[in-house]
């Protein structure tokens, strides 16, 4: 494994590990690089220090990243958003447990009444879901079953 610095074209820095570094030109090549905080796909390596390790008596400096300022907050209130958001969904939203490709499959092809729904599935039947047309997406956040945050 290899671990690089990367850089998106908005400045901001992350770490990113690869199986080699023909991995890591491969994924970029493929434009399969995103930068977490904002999704630019414009990476470049940034520059970081050699990971050499010190002798045993001697203590190597660990210096900080630079990354772009004010991002904690910034994120802390897209994820606030972000969650408030979900509870608003899942408030106005049926629970119906492992039942959830079931029922969206009914709702879709015209079956029960329509109606917002959330449950829980298989990755392989959410993606069966997709293939038929059917849109459905992950919660970004735990919840326990009935809608109270986990």
């Amino acid at each position: 494994m290899i671990v690089f610095d990367l850089k998106c074209g908005e400045a901001h820095v992350f770490e990113a590990w690869f199986g080699s570094t023909s991995d890591y030109e491969t994924q970029k090549e493929r434009g399969l690089l995103a930068c977490p905080l904002c999704s630019n796909t414009e990476i470049t390596k940034a520059v970081m220090a050699p990971a050499v390790p010190a002798k045993g008596n001697m203590r190597d400096e660990t210096r900080p990243v630079p990354v772009a300022g004010g991002e904690d907050a910034r994120i802390k209130q897209m994820l606030g958003a972000l969650a408030e958001m979900q509870k608003s969904m899942i408030e106005s939203s049926e629970y119906v447990g492992n039942r959830f490709a079931e029922e969206a499959r009914a709702i879709h092809y015209g079956e029960t009444d329509a109606r917002g729904i959330y449950g829980e599935t298989s990755a392989d039947e959410a993606a069966q879901l997709r293939d038929e047309g059917i849109e459905a997406m992950p919660l970004l956040f735990p919840t326990r079953p009935g809608g109270t945050d986990a």
